[in-house]
């Protein structure tokens, strides 16, 4: 018995020297639980939710700090080794990918405390505004490619509207058969990602007033306003006047769990400020990828396309399995909010971004696709419109899509 007996005052004493615990931190921090938490504290239960849970932050400041220290000698050595340039690609590769995942992460918590569409769109916007730094990184800094836009924005498009959309409706499918989503929604997001497409990636291939598939001064001046604008007007129907349109239809609470995926919820003011802390060491390392992604392109031989390819890999990969975990939990809307939010966004930002950098640098910015693309393309377009035409998905729609967007892969390597 006196075993026992130890035993239980034992675990009676460690609960309440925890309880003791917490009861000092609430005297040391009155907002230590109330949301409002401070940078320092621990949780009820003794663990430290930072600075272990936001050591990729610190990852990020090293990994600049080193190649700071370095200069660009460094650079120009690990291009020159055979060891070194591949070590220091997955070194850098890996590291945005984190901080993307980081970037995620704070976003759905965020999501969570500010419910939807406000969680989705502050993802969305986080994740194209990483895809937009990358590519004026590498329009800046790496070697002239004037089609790295056009084709970055094809391949988030292909991602998106084939990849993403294919695999989500497939394991949604799968496991509820059929699954629902907001009619009005997708409508209102199609009736802006249509006519963005067309006029920003295939009219310029067809205008007169350049004899390449760049846009003209005035019609670039035109892509700007237009973009901008309609994604204004957009934002405004999202967020204030026809909000419900993005909502799950059914009604039901499909609101997280707080400890499921990502953690535990803090404070907005916690979520926001390491959601920027995630995604400053991203726009400083973006340069320094750039100059192993146009090396290893050059290097190995392979189309340009693969540049585009792998900055929308990077960028959208966590988003993905956000819109997957989304589709499996059966919240399909918030997984056409995240899709069809990201290609929104990709054209509505990234044009502007490009052009605007154009204009600066003199560079020139090829926006009109190849013929092959323009078939891909109105095939997604068309496809995604029939897909989403009757308020639910099932299984077969998810696989055409991801037999199109096979084909898009397929034909990258496909050249001569």
């Amino acid at each position: 018995m006196m075993p026992a007996t130890r035993g239980a005052g034992s675990w009676k004493n460690r609960r309440l020297g925890r309880e003791e615990r917490v009861c000092f931190l609430r005297k040391r921090n009155k907002n230590a639980f109330s949301g409002k938490v401070g940078f320092d504290v621990v949780n009820k239960t003794g663990e430290r939710l930072w600075p272990v849970r936001e050591w990729v932050v610190w990852f990020g400041a090293l990994t600049i700090g080193i190649l700071w220290l370095g200069g660009d000698g460094l650079i120009e050595r690990a291009l020159a080794s055979p060891i070194g340039y591949p070590a220091w690609f997955a070194w850098l590769f890996m590291t945005i990918l984190l901080l993307a995942f980081s970037v995620v992460r704070h976003a759905e918590c965020l999501a969570v405390r500010l419910g939807e569409p406000y969680g989705t769109l502050i993802l969305t916007l986080s994740v194209i505004t990483i895809e937009v730094v990358m590519i004026a990184a590498v329009m800046l800094v790496g070697k002239a490619n004037p089609y790295l836009a056009r084709d970055t924005m094809f391949a988030i498009l292909m991602i998106v509207l084939g990849g993403m959309i294919g695999v989500t409706l497939i394991v949604g499918g799968w496991r509820h058969h059929e699954q629902e989503y907001n009619l009005k929604g997708v409508n209102a997001f199609l009736s802006v990602v249509i006519p963005l497409s067309v006029l920003g990636l295939v009219l310029p291939r067809f205008t007169v007033s350049t004899d390449d598939a760049s846009a003209s001064p005035l019609l670039a001046v035109m892509l700007i306003l237009m973009s901008i604008g309609l994604y204004a007007v957009f934002l405004g129907m999202q967020t204030i006047r026809h909000r419900h349109f993005f909502t799950q239809p059914d009604g039901e609470n499909h609101e997280w769990d707080e400890h499921t995926g990502h953690g535990p919820i803090r404070s907005i003011g916690y979520h926001t400020t390491f959601l920027i802390l995630s995604m400053l060491p991203v726009v400083l390392l973006a340069k320094n990828l750039a100059v192993f992604i146009d090396h290893a392109i050059a290097k190995l031989g392979a189309p340009p396309e693969v540049g585009g390819v792998l900055v929308a890999i990077l960028v959208l990969a966590p988003e993905g399995l956000s819109a997957l975990h989304a589709a499996w939990e059966n919240r399909l809307q918030r997984t056409v909010n995240l899709c069809f939010g990201s290609a929104l966004a990709t054209i509505c930002l990234t044009i502007p971004a490009v052009l605007v950098v154009g204009f600066v640098t003199g560079q020139s910015v090829q926006l009109g696709l190849a013929n092959q693309e323009l078939v891909l393309l109105t095939l997604t377009l068309v496809l995604s419109i029939v897909t989403f035409g009757s308020g639910r998905t099932n299984v077969l729609q998810g696989a055409v899509h991801l037999i199109v967007f096979i084909a898009y892969v397929v034909l990258i390597f496909d050249f001569a």
